[in-house]
């Protein structure tokens, strides 16, 4: 690496972001992709693997590459979900995507701290033959087997690129050798182990998608129990399940009035030098008040879509 290349370290905005929704759109979707903006979800992620036949492969990148390079994306948050390190087009993906800069590479089947320092070495190539700082691209992980979950802890702090984690859970279940369900039983633990790997990294956690697009019931209940469980948002296949999602990230009125007080009373301690808060005769902690930021921070992004 050269003295002179400028080096970007991972911000508290890329790890506050609000990313409720992370919609997939397939790389050889030319209509999707330019419409992209305007199905209102947080974050889009234009798909080179599962969502792109083999023999569309390069023209998925070529489309995807033109488009970062011409399109114009507004307030939505893009990424691009490349093929796994060690197929065939592992290697064209970076080279075409990372040079248009999009916000983050989605990688699919990580697996391994040493694979997540194999794949920063080589983004970093690209970057500084680019003259991009490095560090420029995040990364994305999605955990898709057993032992990925088995080094959830080591991926998550891997390397200060990544700034949010997420189970796959199609793959996962398939590994596993279990059934996915509404109700979602055979992900909790592993959902509770990512959780508290990206929390103890300092990252974002993102659910895996909810397949069938006509069950708004069924997605709804799934998306309240990983808002209970603390997730910051949920991967979607269709922009009908934008709306339900927002809906359900959306605080309700009481929590937000108590986060107010919460974040207020917070605020007047700092300035007057106060140490001990208390907030409807119960003492308030730092970490109470960050999940009451947080709190504050999805009401405003709900009022504002």
């Amino acid at each position: 690496m050269s003295k002179d290349v400028k080096i970007v370290k991972r911000t508290i905005e890329d790890v506050t972001k609000i990313r409720r929704t992370r919609l997939y759109i397939p790389g050889n979707n030319p209509a999707m992709i330019r419409n992209a903006p305007l199905f209102g979800a947080d974050q889009v992620i234009f798909d080179l693997e599962d969502g792109v036949a083999v023999n569309q492969k390069d023209s998925a990148r070529i489309l995807v590459r033109n488009a970062l390079k011409s399109l114009d994306f507004g307030d939505t948050e893009v990424t691009v979900r490349i093929n796994a390190l060690g197929t065939d087009f592992f290697e064209d993906d970076l080279a075409e995507i990372i040079p248009t800069k999009p916000y983050a590479i989605v990688l699919p089947k990580a697996e391994t701290h040493s694979q997540l320092l194999q794949i920063c070495d080589k983004i970093a190539t690209i970057e500084e033959r680019n003259g991009m700082p490095i560090g420029t691209i995040k990364l994305m992980p999605i955990i898709e087997s057993a032992m990925g979950v088995l080094q959830a802890e080591q991926i998550a702090l891997a390397t200060d690129r990544i700034v949010g984690i997420s189970p796959g859970g199609e793959d996962l279940t398939a590994d596993i050798g279990a059934e996915r369900t509404v109700e979602g039983e055979e992900l909790l633990y592993i959902r509770s182990k990512l959780l508290i790997a990206a929390r103890g990294a300092g990252v974002q956690v993102y659910d895996t998608v909810f397949t069938n697009i006509r069950d708004k019931v069924g997605l709804i209940l799934q998306t309240k129990k990983i808002v209970r469980l603390g997730y910051d948002g949920k991967a979607c296949v269709h922009p009908s399940q934008i709306e339900p999602i927002h809906k359900s990230f959306m605080p309700t009125e009481e929590q937000i009035e108590r986060a107010e007080r919460i974040v207020e009373a917070y605020q007047l301690a700092q300035k007057e030098g106060v140490g001990v808060i208390c907030v409807d005769n119960r003492m308030i902690d730092v970490p109470v008040v960050k999940r009451s930021e947080r709190i504050l921070k999805r009401a405003e992004a709900g009022r504002k879509r």
